[in-house]
Order: structure tokens, then sequence, then C-alpha cells
């Protein structure tokens, strides 16, 4: 079993920058990929991110734009989320996530294994 821990989520206003923050631990050895995906009020869960878990290849969401950057740390077992020029678009809530295999389709809830119990981000305009 993997656990997730989400942190660095808050209130930041429009142009801002947060940096989330997950951070794993049990089965560490397992984890393939991690990703982000986030959640707004009576929408469904929607993409933001993944990487290989040793680094390297990244996937984002469309809406994503170069304003997101996602990485990883293995020696702390932490994955990032560095999330510039915020938008109020931008508020939900964020959730990570973690595979133990390769993803066919970055995109798809179902493709994760385990699951951070989310962090709240809002951007005022």
């Amino acid at each position: 079993q993997v656990q997730l821990v989400e942190s660095g989520g808050g209130l930041v206003q429009a142009g801002g920058s947060l940096r989330l923050s997950c951070a794993a631990s049990g089965r560490t050895d397992s984890i393939y990929g991690m990703g982000w995906f986030r959640q707004a009020p009576a929408k469904e869960r929607e993409f933001v991110a993944v990487i290989r878990w040793s680094g390297g290849r990244r996937y984002y969401g469309d809406f994503v734009k170069g304003r997101f950057t996602i990485s990883t740390d293995n020696a702390k077992n932490t994955a990032y989320l560095q999330m510039n020029s915020l938008k109020p678009e931008d508020t939900a809530v964020y959730y990570c996530a973690a595979t133990r295999t390769a993803i066919k389709s970055p995109g798809s809830k179902s493709e994760y294994d385990y699951w951070g119990q989310g962090t709240q981000v809002t951007v005022s305009s």
C-alpha cells in the first residue's frame, strides 16, 4: 500500500503562485508514476499533470499551457506541482495520485491506484 498526503494549498490572488507537495509513504518502491488532478465544485475531476516517479517524461492537461510544472524528489518521496500565473478558474481541490504501472492514458482516473485526500486551492480575482 501507498499513502499520499498533499499540502501547500491555500488562498492566493490571481497572478500569484503556489507549490503543492505530495508526500508518499509505504511501498514507495512500487510507484511508477505520480499525477495531479483537480476538482472544482459541481465539476468532474480533471487531469492536471503526471510524471514518471523516477523523473523524466511528463504530461500536462491542455489547460495548463506552460503555467504548471510537475516534479519529483525521490530522496524525499515527494512530488510537487509548481503553479504560476494562477487564475480564479484554477480554484479547486487538488489531489495527487500514484500508479504502479506504466500509464497508457494519463488523464484517465482509472489508471491510478492510490489517491491523497486533497488540498484546497482558492484563487481570488
